[in-house]
């Protein structure tokens, strides 16, 4: 057996003892295995190589300060980026530190889906950057909301129960005035252009007057009212 021979076999065997330590490590302190995919893990372990064996990890203070350094080196990065679509950008709304105009797309042919609304602001998130969006504002449009959200099962069991309380109160009209004083007349029902819309504004509104109805139905007018009793 040559010296190379042997070199490769020693190599081949100490690359396998530092993959398993490395993997272990990454297993005790539940970093994600995907993260070897990141293209900043292969220049992390050049550089452990090229010090040598005797190489020692950052102590807390320093991964502190290095840490620091990283996140407003990235920072900088950000402005920078920023600062270059900026430059791109054709028009400028209201005040200097308004709004700004990006691009506009003719959308007249395509179909109104959350499918297409994805695709057209992914990429602008993508370029400006996930962290520095800040909200997403689109027309209401009923293709834009999850298909039959109403039909999934504990959905859809609040929403009949929901139902169900507002009309065994609404049928009542003497219970009903009693509904308002706790609620200090506020209703429970509203109408919406959609029957889904109108389903979530009126859990939306027993949501918010629930410490009321609460006190109603513990309340001396209810126990001692023929409805306590049916």
């Amino acid at each position: 057996m040559n010296q190379t021979t042997i070199n490769d076999a020693y190599k081949k065997k100490a690359r396998e003892r530092a993959c398993m330590l490395i993997t272990k490590w990454m297993y005790k302190v539940a970093i994600p295995f995907n993260a070897i995919t990141y293209p900043s893990f292969q220049p992390m372990i050049e550089a452990i190589g090229q010090y040598g064996v005797s190489i020692k990890g950052p102590t807390l203070h320093e991964g502190t300060m290095f840490m620091q350094s990283i996140d407003a080196s990235s920072m900088i990065k950000t402005r920078e980026k920023m600062f270059e679509l900026l430059n791109k950008w054709v028009e400028q709304v209201g005040e200097e530190n308004g709004t700004m105009f990006m691009q506009s797309i003719d959308a007249s042919s395509m179909i109104k889906t959350g499918e297409k609304m994805f695709e057209l602001l992914d990429k602008w998130v993508e370029q400006v950057d996930e962290e520095n969006v800040i909200q997403v504002i689109t027309e209401n449009h009923s293709s834009y909301v999850m298909a039959d959200i109403g039909k999934l099962p504990n959905i859809k069991k609040t929403l009949e129960r929901a139902i169900s309380l507002n009309g065994y109160i609404y049928n009542r009209s003497k219970l009903l005035n009693m509904m308002k004083r706790f609620t200090r007349q506020r209703e429970l029902l509203r109408s919406a252009k959609t029957r889904f819309a109108t389903a979530f504004i009126t859990l939306s509104r027993l949501h918010e007057q629930k410490n009321n109805l609460r006190k109603m139905f513990t309340s001396s007018d209810w126990s001692d009212g023929k409805w306590a009793k049916e």
